[in-house]
């Protein structure tokens, strides 16, 4: 379904699991749009969740919206819960979905009830972070490209994005070898990675103005302090992680007061999506009194 927001944008909205039960919304990572993998729709079926969706803004069936920051989130996230006419949710985000998901927890006390952040980065300018150590080569030139601005970033997502938009799973493990430990090289086949493929083609069908955007949020001031979050918060990363290494997950643990934290020595990052959704959607619904 598509909801309007007060500035004319398009918000592409997905639903599914217990249209009836305890609305929990999702925000996707990068890039990707906010279609809802069959395995968590089926655990949220079971659970009596209503599991949302939506492509942020520039993936998908989303309008873009230039200039966002990380906080932005909020004011979209407003407008669907209130197209839908939801008054308290909880939500979870990963990897590029998990700043976001704390911007809501920050931003909007009083309508998120619990929130999870999985693999999410941290603030590019975190004292203490060297925020690109440890990560696989192609993000780290990808977020190179990001700094020197505009015209390096667009060639070099121009590119990834035909690399994605047409490859199969074998292929797509091909396009981010550097980013694969072990574990999430086992873990991108099979059913998540029809799903990896089928999301990242869709999200980058009206191109790439939806990644540009994000990479230059996470980059810029978020508009909004981690500390600041007050929604009961699990925060959840894999050791063996280099789309986003296990210091970002870390950090934020140090600087969000009473975080239920999770630093897992099993996982790395595509294993959360794959193993860890139905123990998050329990967490959230006991900490939300649903």
């Amino acid at each position: 379904m598509n909801v309007t927001t007060p500035d004319g944008r398009t918000l592409h909205v997905h639903e599914g699991g217990d249209l009836d039960g305890f609305p929990v919304l999702m925000h996707h990572g990068s890039p990707s749009d906010g279609s809802l993998y069959a395995p968590h729709v089926v655990d949220a079926r079971a659970h009596g969740i209503r599991l949302l969706g939506y492509d942020r803004p520039g993936y998908g069936g989303s309008s873009p919206a230039p200039g966002r920051n990380v906080a932005a989130a909020v004011r979209d996230v407003e407008t669907i819960l209130d197209a839908l006419d939801i008054e308290r949710c909880a939500s979870w985000g990963i990897s590029g979905g998990g700043p976001h998901v704390l911007a809501c927890a920050a931003l909007l006390p009083d309508r998120i009830a619990a929130a999870a952040s999985l693999a999410a980065v941290a603030p590019y300018d975190a004292d203490g972070l060297d925020w690109t150590e440890g990560m696989g080569e192609g993000n780290v030139a990808e977020f190179d490209a990001t700094l020197a601005g505009r015209e390096a970033l667009v060639p070099f997502l121009e590119a990834e994005a035909a690399a994605m938009r047409g490859a199969d799973a074998v292929e797509m493990q091909a396009v981010l070898a550097s980013l694969l430990t072990p574990v999430d090289a086992a873990a991108l086949t099979g059913e998540l990675a029809e799903y990896f493929v089928s999301s990242t083609a869709t999200a980058l069908a009206p191109g790439i103005e939806g990644w540009l955007e994000d990479d230059f949020a996470f980059l810029a001031p978020w508009g909004f302090d981690p500390a600041d979050v007050r929604a009961p918060l699990l925060l959840w990363h894999g050791a063996h992680d280099r789309f986003v290494p296990l210091a970002h997950g870390r950090w934020l643990a140090d600087r969000i007061p009473g975080a239920d934290v999770r630093l897992s020595d099993e996982d790395g990052h595509l294993t959360l999506e794959v193993r860890r959704i139905p123990e998050v959607h329990r967490w959230l619904l006991d900490r939300a009194g649903a």
